[in-house]
C-alpha cells in the first residue's frame, strides 16, 4: 500500500511546495480561485452556452435537445456529488494536512475525508455537460476543472489521486446518465419551446419567426363574399313571386270573369 502512496504524496508536497514559496497575494488568489472561482466561472460559462448558442439553433428540435443538455448539466453535479458521499464514507481517507507534516494549507476547516474530491467531482461534471452542449465552450470547462483540481492540491486540502478521481467520477455520471436524462427533460423542453410565454427561453432563432408568421397566417379568419340580399314584397314574400302570380292569373281575375 505504500509502494502506491508514495508517488501521490510526493506530488503533493512538490505541488504544495510552490503555494510556500509563493507570495501572500498568489495564495489568497488561488484559495478563491479553488474554492469559489472555478465554479462561478463554469455557472456562467453555462448560463452563456445558453443565451449564446443554444437558444439561437437553427431549427427548434436542435434548440430543444441543447436546452435538454443544459437542464441536465447541474442535475448530473448533484447526482455525482450524492454519489461521492457513500464513496467517502467507504474510504475514510484522511485529509492530506492531517498524516503530513510540512504542508501549506491554505484553506481553514476542511476536516471531512478526502477521497474523492467534491470541488473536483463538480466541477468536471459541469464542465462535460457544457461540452455535450458545444465544444469550444466545454473544451474551456473542462480546463477550468482541471484548474479547481490542481488547485485543490495546491492549497494542501486534497492528494492528486483524490483529483483525478473526482474528475473521473464527475465525467462518468454526466455521460452515462446522459441518454435517460435525455430521455426524460427532452419532453419538458419541447413542451416549454411551445409555450407563447416561456418558448424565447429555449428557442429564438431565426426559425422560430418564420414559424410564428406561418402560425399567424394560419389562423387569421378567412373572410366569406356576402350574399345578395332578398327583396320582399308588400306581403312580406318575395318580390319574384308577385308577377307569377299576375301571369296564371289570381282569384280577383275569375271573378271579374263570373
Amino acid at each position: 500500500m505504500a509502494v502506491w502512496d508514495d508517488p501521490d504524496v510526493d506530488l503533493l508536497y512538490e505541488i504544495n511546495g510552490v503555494a510556500e514559496s509563493a507570495p501572500g497575494w498568489a495564495d489568497r488568489a488561488m484559495g478563491f480561485v479553488g474554492e469559489y472561482g472555478v465554479i462561478a466561472g463554469l455557472v456562467l460559462l453555462g448560463l452563456l452556452a445558453w443565451w449564446r448558442v443554444a437558444r439561437r439553433r437553427e431549427t427548434r428540435e436542435e434548440a430543444v435537445s441543447a436546452f435538454a443538455g443544459l437542464m441536465w448539466t447541474p442535475l448530473a453535479a448533484g447526482i455525482a456529488l450524492l454519489v461521492n458521499i457513500p464513496i467517502r464514507e467507504f474510504v475514510e481517507r484522511p485529509r492530506p494536512f492531517l498524516e503530513h507534516k510540512g504542508l501549506e494549507v491554505l484553506v481553514q476547516g476542511k476536516d471531512d475525508y478526502s477521497f474523492v474530491s467534491d470541488h473536483s467531482t463538480l466541477a468536471m461534471a459541469l464542465a462535460v455537460g457544457i461540452f455535450m452542449v458545444h465544444r469550444r465552450y466545454g473544451l474551456l470547462g473542462i480546463v477550468l476543472a482541471v484548474l479547481a483540481g490542481f488547485s485543490r492540491v495546491y492549497m494542501g486540502v486534497h492528494y492528486p489521486t483524490d483529483v483525478v478521481g473526482g474528475l473521473a467520477l464527475g465525467a462518468a455520471m454526466t455521460l452515462l446518465l446522459a441518454p435517460g436524462a435525455s430521455w426524460a427533460l427532452t419532453p419538458l423542453a419541447r413542451s416549454l419551446a411551445g409555450s407563447p410565454r416561456a418558448g424565447a427561453l429555449v428557442w429564438v432563432g431565426p426559425g422560430r419567426r418564420a414559424e410564428d408568421v406561418t402560425s399567424a397566417l394560419r389562423e387569421e379568419p378567412v373572410e366569406q363574399p356576402a350574399e345578395a340580399p332578398s327583396v320582399e314584397g308588400p306581403t312580406g314574400g318575395s318580390g319574384a313571386a308577385e308577377p307569377a302570380r299576375r301571369c296564371h292569373g289570381g282569384p280577383d281575375d275569375s271573378d271579374l270573369a263570373a
